[in-house]
């Protein structure tokens, strides 16, 4: 068994439910699609307390399969006005499973600020959170840690959250204690903030119950004797997501000041400073940890620490998708200076993609220089004042770039495109013109799929092939960084639910799960007056040719969506 709570925060009261069974398995993406549309709030105002912040585990949340607990949040976006689903490592979701939490749903808004402390004994206190107004994530982080110890994860909404800056994550616990995992995008973090809660507090315990506990261990052991044969899981222990970067630069499909190029340097004429196998070599030569997991029990520990020269560290971790939107995409060249950047951005709580994809127009306007860190520490500088400019920075890429009348603004459903140029890296492009997220390439990623010659309809079914897969994981507390094995053993998976929860799902459960999250997204958007010109490319994609290779997007949503109607028949 476990519990659901629901917070009413005006009140102070929680209404608790008992799930069994496959109430708990239908959780994460799933559960915030199919609650947002079952109460029917797509013509919700996102910031009013009519628009719940629903926090979901999955099914082997609290044990130690590997790369199965991450935490699914979800509500109506400020950013994009759709469904939003962000999910964020750390060991937060690992802290609601050894508690028995299979989720909690923010309902209304506080009168005054509050924190809430789910504690072992199952009390949920809420607490004064004024002291702690105006801090950057690390030191609330250190203050919560002196009041309530080391065995607690944490959800901090951040100083751009606070006063609902629209590229405002919310960020979560790593297992040192950093405040460094974010549900980034979708502006979630605003949503936290409108309700006035700073942060939730969940104690350490133990792995909870489990149907079949002795067969659950066994499918541990068994899941990572699979990862580690993987090649795929041995790059990522090797370089992290970084690796992307050296691929992306190479065939000229990384987003370069503000996608006007698709690569960054040629390699051939000098290293690539921001691709993986650079840092990499850079980092262990100064001291820092190069493979590092985000979550307890995860070996794909696809993260790093990075350092500085003299051997400090500077953040943790840099991650592709910073290097391509705050990095190359704003002329950045020195990893030192994305590293520092990508630490403030971590303090403020804010989504590194938007961050990057805001800065991009705002240089493209000619208001600051590509590669000029100390323009770009000005942005950040401004968020984190609460200045006028600085949260008119903070609404994010498509609301600044059309306020300045800028050409390029690279976004899709008002969320800036993520480090994948469309007109190179296709399926993923069509991906975030598909999905109801936005402009989320987690929603379905396929960066080194051959497209060449390919017809829409192919590269559509791809696309949604991927996304069922991406989302059944994304419902589950799963990693997508773990597919290599998971989408090849789903009877394998499915097993393990079964065993852990006391049913008996179908190996075609796992599929299902996907199709029906993106069945009731898009029912979701289509209440939310969402239309087939939301899905449309900006139109640069389709008049600019990309450098080096000189390849134009090729299809429009109709075209696409023609072939997506066809798939769902």
């Amino acid at each position: 068994m476990r519990h659901y709570h629901h917070i009413d925060l005006p009140g102070h009261t929680v209404r608790t439910e008992n799930l069994e069974g496959e109430a708990i398995v239908r959780a994460g993406r799933y559960l915030i699609a199919r609650t947002m549309t079952e109460r029917q709030l797509g013509s919700v105002d996102p910031l009013s307390g009519d628009n719940p912040l629903i926090f979901s585990a999955g099914p082997f949340a609290g044990t130690n399969f590997s790369n199965a607990n991450r935490v699914s949040v979800g509500c109506k976006s400020p950013l994009t006005l759709g469904i939003k689903e962000a999910n964020g490592g750390g060991t937060f979701a690992f802290a609601l499973g050894q508690l028995k939490i299979a989720g909690l749903t923010l309902e209304g808004k506080a009168d005054e600020w509050i924190m809430l402390h789910f504690r072992k004994g199952g009390e949920i206190d809420f607490l004064d959170a004024r002291e702690y107004l105006g801090m950057g994530n690390f030191e609330t982080a250190e203050k919560l840690h002196e009041r309530f110890g080391r065995k607690v994860s944490l959800a901090i909404c951040g100083p751009v959250g606070e006063y609902q800056g629209l590229l405002a994550g919310i960020a979560f616990s790593d297992v040192d204690l950093r405040p460094s995992r974010l549900a980034a995008r979708g502006g979630v973090g605003a949503v936290m903030g409108s309700k006035k809660v700073k942060a939730i507090i969940v104690d350490l315990d133990r792995m909870p119950p489990l149907h079949e506990r002795r067969k659950v261990m066994g499918a541990v052991k068994e899941y990572r004797k699979m990862l580690d044969a993987e090649p795929a899981i041995q790059a990522f222990q090797k370089t992290g997501t970084a690796m992307v970067a050296d691929y992306t630069n190479h065939v000229g499909g990384i987003p370069v000041r503000n996608f006007t190029a698709g690569q960054s340097i040629d390699t051939e004429s000098g290293p690539f400073r921001l691709g993986g196998d650079y840092l990499r070599e850079q980092n262990l030569a100064r001291g820092g940890v190069q493979t590092h997991a985000c979550m307890p029990g995860c070996i794909i520990q696809c993260s790093n620490v990075y350092a500085d020269e003299d051997g400090r560290e500077v953040v943790s971790p840099v991650e592709y998708e910073t290097i391509g939107l705050l990095g190359t995409n704003c002329g950045l060249e020195d990893p030192d200076d994305l590293a520092r950047l990508n630490y403030q951005a971590n303090d403020l709580g804010i989504d590194t993609i938007e961050l990057g994809g805001t800065i991009g127009v705002l240089m493209d306007a000619g208001i600051g220089r590509f590669g000029d860190v100390q323009f770009m520490q000005s942005v950040l500088d401004g968020m984190r004042q609460g200045s006028q400019e600085g949260k008119f920075h903070a609404q994010g890429t498509a609301r600044v770039g059309t306020a300045l009348g800028v050409k390029r603004v690279p976004v899709i459903k008002r969320q800036a495109i993520s480090a994948y140029d469309p007109r190179v890296i296709e399926v993923t492009g069509l991906t975030m013109m598909m999905t109801a997220q936005g402009a989320d390439h987690t929603a379905g990623n396929l960066p080194s799929y051959d497209c060449q010659g390919k017809t829409a309809e192919e590269l559509v079914t791809v696309s949604l092939d991927i996304q069922v897969m991406c989302a059944a994981v994304d419902s589950l507390g799963l990693c997508v960084f773990g597919r290599s094995v998971t989408n090849e053993q789903l009877d394998f998976i499915v097993q393990a639910i079964n065993d852990a929860h006391g049913v008996q799902l179908p190996v075609s459960f796992f599929r299902q799960l996907g199709r029906d999250t993106l069945r009731l997204e898009n029912e979701f958007n289509l209440a939310a007056g969402f239309s087939e010109t939301d899905d449309e490319l900006p139109s640069f994609f389709y008049t600019e040719p990309l450098p080096p290779s000189q390849r134009a997007a090729r299809f429009h949503a109709a075209e696409v969506n023609t072939a997506a109607s066809k798939w769902w028949s």
